[in-house]
């Protein structure tokens, strides 16, 4: 079979057309896919949504408009589209199943950085770990305990449990239960309390303090102690008040009792 001019020019006319068109497809689309991404972007800025979410969503919608603008310009050759989505369909979802752990990370992340339960610096006790928020990622959180260890919690188990966040409020309370002995007397170990609580410049003074008897125990009678402070003054005030509160009561011949048991022999016989 022989081929002429006019043969040819007649297959590759219109190939040749379908490419340039393709391409002029590939070229803009992508240029509108990359306008489209940092728009997007610029919107989620003014939100004031996290720099990492920000570049994070923004490079997904990419992919994604990418991947549209590719797809238009195979079909623009001829070529059969919806097997090739039923083959990206099928390695997507093996990929999905895959990565189904780190994909809960990431969705906890997402969600951690949109509801903002904590924010870097602040002290937390999630999933039974306490310590100081240093980094908030998108699969995980990192933390450092009181002794300086780190700690790297995947984010499904920070998002998908308890989170107490000890620095979220200005203030805090402090509860101290003080035992003292059914010899002693209550309105004078109230008063040496209420005097040590005075004296120490952390404590404030709205909310009051408050000293009153709260239980009746087998050995003691239990006076609870509760003055508020700044959260930043927490564990020192504390530790401060609980120290001098025991040497004041000292000083006043108030004992603090401690459990103790009789025990009397018989001889048999």
């Amino acid at each position: 079979m022989e081929f002429n001019a006019e043969m040819i020019f007649a297959l590759i006319i219109p190939w040749g057309i379908k490419i340039i068109i393709a391409l002029a497809i590939f070229l803009i689309g992508k240029k509108i896919a990359r306008a489209i991404a940092n728009m997007v972007k610029e919107l989620m800025r003014k939100s004031n949504l996290d720099e990492m979410l920000v570049k994070f969503i923004g490079g997904i919608l990419y992919a994604v408009l990418f991947v549209a603008v590719v797809l238009a310009a195979v079909d623009q050759l001829g070529v059969n589209v919806t097997s090739l989505l039923a083959v990206l369909g099928a390695a997507g979802l093996a990929v999905g199943l895959a990565l189904k752990d780190s994909l809960s990370n990431f969705a906890s992340g997402v969600m951690i950085i949109l509801f903002k339960p904590f924010k870097i610096g602040d002290f937390i006790t999630a999933n039974g770990t306490s310590g100081v928020v240093d980094e908030i990622g998108l699969f995980c959180t990192l933390l450092h305990t009181g002794d300086n260890q780190r700690i790297i919690m995947p984010n499904s188990g920070v998002f998908g449990s308890t989170i107490v966040n000890a620095s979220a409020l200005p203030t805090r309370r402090i509860d101290l239960m003080i035992g003292i002995s059914y010899d002693d007397n209550m309105g004078k170990a109230k008063e040496i309390i209420l005097d040590v609580i005075g004296k120490d410049s952390r404590v404030l003074t709205d909310p009051a303090p408050v000293v009153a008897v709260a239980e009746l125990a087998d050995s003691s009678v239990n006076l609870v102690v509760r003055p508020w402070v700044n959260s930043a003054d927490y564990w020192a005030a504390r530790w401060d008040l609980t120290e001098n509160i025991k040497n004041s009561l000292d000083e006043a011949g108030i004992s603090i009792p401690y459990p103790q048991q009789d025990v009397h022999m018989h001889t048999a016989g």
